[in-house]
């Protein structure tokens, strides 16, 4: 996939995520006031939370695709893992407010502090509505992020995923609340929060390991591995290092070669790995090998 074809597809389910997120907002928080249930007021502060990043993301999104600079050399990609970072910041504190707020009306319910008449019946078909839009902005979100490997769309594609969890517990509270249970509207609230709670740290933990480098462990080592092995004049392969940029590796190999062979024979033999790694990782954007002698092995008797 082109560079040019990522962006598209990212910016298109971006789009259409924040055109849902922004109608979401709305209609469930008017709907959540005018119909007394503090669930669905909760899940219209998540999604204004949702407006406020994925413009952030468009933002961020556009910077990664900036092209390389002197100061950046192997570009801007980089930075949709800081989206994605600045994605679960968002989320993670429009929860910690949520479940104050939800158990705050939850004592107070309870209590006797307050009275509650119930949620009006269109809060609960909001609900629903809002959990089948969901869904499928789910299942397409998370076929962009595979298919680009982005890290930004793929944290999006998790928060629609838990959106459809938060908005379900909603309707779910909204029912029991109709039915007599009205502590339930609020208590539904928090647990939407606990939810996002949890969206957010899996969004941060993903972004970070990106940051970190944190690669796919064994996988990409036995992938590089068998690709070596086939190549006879490749005596060792000392060390496999891989550095990632946005959705792509820069691989660095050092592989020890025949002491015997001139300069022009292992750089021959390093341009054929680079290819050759280059060509069979889609991945790969980069491929940087440097030979050595190969170091002699004892012989164990």
């Amino acid at each position: 996939m082109t560079n040019g074809t990522r962006l598209r597809l990212s910016h298109r389910v971006i789009n259409l995520g924040l055109g849902a997120n922004i109608f979401l907002s709305l209609v469930k928080t008017v709907v959540g006031i005018m119909g007394s249930s503090q669930a669905l007021l909760a899940d219209g502060i998540n999604s204004t939370s949702d407006v406020i990043y994925y413009i952030v993301v468009k933002v961020f999104l556009l910077l990664a695709h900036k092209p390389p600079d002197t100061e950046h050399p192997y570009g801007h990609g980089q930075l949709e893992s800081i989206a994605a970072l600045v994605i679960g910041s968002f989320v993670i504190t429009t929860a910690a407010a949520i479940f104050w707020n939800s158990i705050s009306n939850v004592f107070e319910l309870l209590t006797g502090e307050v009275q509650s008449l119930g949620a009006a019946l269109i809060a609960l078909w909001i609900a629903l509505f809002t959990v089948c839009l969901k869904i499928f902005l789910t299942l397409w979100t998370r076929k962009v992020g595979r298919k680009s490997g982005n890290a930004a769309v793929d944290a999006l594609a998790s928060d629609h995923r838990n959106d459809i969890f938060a908005s379900s517990a909603v309707a779910v509270g909204i029912f029991l609340a109709r039915i007599g249970l009205r502590w339930l509207d609020p208590l539904a609230g928090a647990l939407v929060s606990l939810i996002i709670l949890y969206t957010g740290i899996s969004i941060l933990r993903d972004a970070a390991a990106d940051l970190m480098e944190t690669l796919p462990g064994h996988t990409l080592k036995k992938q590089i591995e068998s690709l070596l092995s086939a190549m006879p004049e490749i005596r060792q392969i000392m060390e496999i290092h891989a550095h990632r940029f946005g959705p792509t590796f820069v691989i660095n190999l050092t592989v020890g070669l025949d002491g015997s062979l001139s300069i022009k024979d292992g750089d021959r033999i390093a341009l054929r790995i680079m290819d050759m790694v280059h060509n069979e990782l889609d991945f790969v954007s980069k491929v940087y090998v440097y030979y050595r002698p190969a170091l002699k092995v004892d012989s164990v008797s």
